[in-house]
Formats: structure tokens, C-alpha cells, sequence
């Protein structure tokens, strides 16, 4: 097992158990778009989980996918999710139960996993490495439990290419600015393979796909958190935002509107 010391792995805004609500509402916005579905089913796919494997979603959030992963290894397999965020963890409960799921799901840290070495099959781990202040021991630490010949599949944004459309020039940097600023490590995406070579793991295939929204509909409680948080960094100044809010919603009158990020994907195993 790997050290328990505490860790404050999980970036501190989104622990706050007062943005449960938030937190649920963004993560099944997400889960619809059609960008994530076809990574996560890209990335399914290719991970394979079996009837009778032991399967863990790491950051597992409302659990949907801790719940496909259960699917996929009944009858005789399990599958756990490891959640630190209480409130998430019990929406994930709740939903698992209405659905009548099998899913189970823990209280744990990605960077110390409350599970012992090699007793697992597959991992999930999705946008969660942007989260955290130490990436590279989380990965770790999926290495460490995954048995020999085990699967992982590691999904994440790089928010370097974070798109919104229209943005005056003069504003756009310290809107990827304040974007950035919003995870721990914003450039995850880039270094999946980085830290999955750095763990051990042999890196099988890679995939991508964007996070597209409606380009008829401003997604403004995106958008809206955006401006405000570069207005209360100084970044910008009311008038700029005032204009930037108004021009986008002029666009999507049109269709212009544009807001994207693109996520990454990588499949690897633990070598036997």
C-alpha cells in the first residue's frame, strides 16, 4: 500500500460540499454533450471491462460511469467508485440506487486509494488529473493497484485550447487566463502519457475529442463564471465584459456562438 498521509489532492473551490448542486448540474451537461460521449464510448470500448474483473473509477463524480463499468463486469465482477466529495458521493449513491446498480462507491483520495496493491482489473479515471496538484502520484497510485496485465483509461481536458467566440483580441488572453487558473493543473490532457510511461504503464492507444457546445445558445453559467471571475481578478474591466456578454449573445442569434475545449484520452496496462 501506498503511504495514507492526508493529501489536498482535489483543487479547493470544487471541494466545498455547497456546490454539490453546481458540481451535478455542470457534470451532466458534460455527460450529454455529444464530444464526451463518443470519447468515453471510444475509451470504453477500447478498455474492455469483462464479466468477473474487478473495475475502478477513480474520481468516480455522480457515478455514471462507475454504473456502465458495473454493467460490463456482471454478473460476478464489481465494480467500486472512489469519490472524496461527499456530496457527489451521495448523488452517486442515490443514482445508483434508482437504477438498480450493483456500483458501489467509497470515500477516498486519488492520490492514496483506499484499495490494496494489484487487486484490480480496470481503471476509469476522467477528467479528474486536472484537479489535482499532484498528477503524477495519482497515476501512480492507479498503477499500484491495477494487477498485472490490468487496463486503464485516462480522460482529461487540456484547457490551453479553450475556445470562446466572439472575444474582443485585446481580452482573449486574460480570458484563457482566468480559465486556466480554474484547475490545477490545466494542461493535463497533454500528459496523459507522460505520467502513465512515468508510472510503469504501457500506453496502448490515444484518442481526443471536443467539448462542442450549441452554437445557437450562449452556455452561460459557463460563460457568466468566466467574465466574473476575470472581472474579480482585474483582468478585465466592467465595460469589457458588458461588451463580451452582449456580443455573444448577438451571436448566438445567429448561430455564431462558439465555446469549445478539447479532451484527450489514453488506454495503457500495467505489463505483466
Amino acid at each position: 500500500m501506498s503511504d495514507p498521509r492526508p493529501t489536498s489532492a482535489f483543487h479547493t473551490a470544487n471541494a466545498d460540499p455547497a456546490a454539490t448542486d453546481r458540481l451535478t448540474a455542470a457534470l451532466d451537461v458534460q455527460a450529454a454533450n455529444p464530444g464526451v460521449r463518443r470519447l468515453r464510448a471510444w475509451a470504453h470500448e477500447r478498455l474492455a471491462a469483462r464479466p468477473g474483473e474487478r473495475a475502478l473509477d477513480v474520481g468516480c463524480g455522480t457515478g455514471s460511469e462507475t454504473r456502465v463499468l458495473a454493467d460490463a463486469v456482471a454478473p460476478d465482477g464489481g465494480a467500486t467508485g472512489v469519490e472524496p466529495h461527499p456530496g457527489l458521493r451521495a448523488v452517486a449513491e442515490r443514482r445508483a440506487a434508482e437504477a438498480g446498480s450493483p456500483a458501489r462507491f467509497l470515500d477516498g483520495d486519488a492520490l492514496a486509494l483506499p484499495l490494496p496493491d494489484a487487486g484490480v482489473d480496470v481503471v476509469w479515471c476522467e477528467r479528474v488529473l486536472q484537479h489535482l496538484d499532484d498528477p503524477a502520484r495519482a497515476v501512480a497510485e492507479i498503477a499500484r493497484v491495477l494487477r498485472p496485465g490490468g487496463r486503464v483509461a485516462l480522460l482529461d481536458t487540456d484547457w490551453a485550447t479553450f475556445v470562446l467566440h466572439p472575444a474582443d483580441p485585446e481580452i482573449r488572453p486574460a480570458l484563457s487566463t482566468t480559465v486556466r487558473a480554474a484547475a490545477a493543473t490545466p494542461d493535463a490532457g497533454r500528459r496523459l502519457t507522460g505520467w502513465l510511461a512515468g508510472a510503469g504503464l504501457s500506453v496502448d492507444e490515444l484518442g481526443s475529442d471536443v467539448l462542442l457546445h450549441d452554437p445557437r445558445t450562449v452556455s452561460r453559467p459557463i460563460v457568466q463564471g468566466i467574465a466574473a471571475a476575470a472581472r474579480a481578478k482585474d483582468l478585465i474591466t466592467e465595460e469589457q465584459r458588458d461588451r463580451l456578454l452582449a456580443g455573444l449573445d448577438e451571436a448566438a442569434g445567429r448561430g455564431a456562438f462558439h465555446l469549445s475545449v478539447t479532451m484527450f484520452a489514453a488506454v495503457a496496462h500495467r505489463p505483466r
